[in-house]
């Protein structure tokens, strides 16, 4: 269990500085970039632990998400001109979160005993829904709605959790791989320009 746990804070880390980021770039005072910090690392999970019922919403009942989301929040605002240093920091910290948020909540509907497929949309709808409400707040048209693929890697990383499974692979190396993949897939289509199709003429 510590694996999945260690797994989880630090995708809450990795979505926290990524909503960070984007609101110091919106230039919102204090009170807003830690919002907006906020509601990205936990905005998926709690969409998420709704839907199956686990409440009160993990992050209420454990401090310590709390904790690391401000703690994270802090450092990104201090080492803030640090960060912009590196090129597309925002999109490398937003990217590693999907991949991690996905498999978290794969495996929270495991633990529900929810069919594959559902534990393959919860795992989406953990990893892509903070993103969301950071986008919406920050007036943006939220990436999963684009072209760009995002959730469609959520998914892919997630069903091929399930099918390596199938093949007996071990537990803990499908996991890990299905993280890799939905990072993975995120990077080459930014790197090559992979959309799915448009729809309009």
């Amino acid at each position: 269990m510590l694996f999945y746990e260690v797994i989880d804070i630090l995708g809450t880390v990795a979505f926290a500085i990524s909503g960070v980021l984007i609101a110091m770039d919106k230039r919102l005072d204090l009170f807003g970039v830690i919002i907006i910090g906020f509601v990205t690392a936990i905005g998926g999970g709690t969409l998420r632990d709704l839907l199956i019922g686990n409440t009160p919403v993990v992050w209420m009942r454990d401090l310590t998400y709390v904790i690391t989301i401000l703690t994270t929040a802090t450092f990104a605002i201090i080492f803030s001109g640090k960060l912009k240093h590196f090129r597309k920091s925002l999109f490398m910290f937003d990217t590693i979160g999907i991949g991690l948020y996905t498999m978290v909540g794969v495996e929270k509907g495991l633990q529900a005993e929810l069919l594959p497929v559902m534990c393959i949309a919860l795992g989406t709808i953990t990893a892509s829904f903070g993103g969301v409400i950071r986008d919406i707040l920050c007036n943006e048209i939220p990436v999963i709605f684009r072209k760009e693929i995002y959730a469609t890697a959520c998914i892919l990383g997630a069903a091929s959790y399930f099918l390596l499974l199938k093949f007996s692979v071990p537990e803990a190396y499908a996991y890990i791989a299905g993280i890799i993949i939905v990072i993975g897939l995120r990077l080459l289509a930014v790197k090559f320009g992979l959309r799915l199709p448009n729809i309009y003429r």
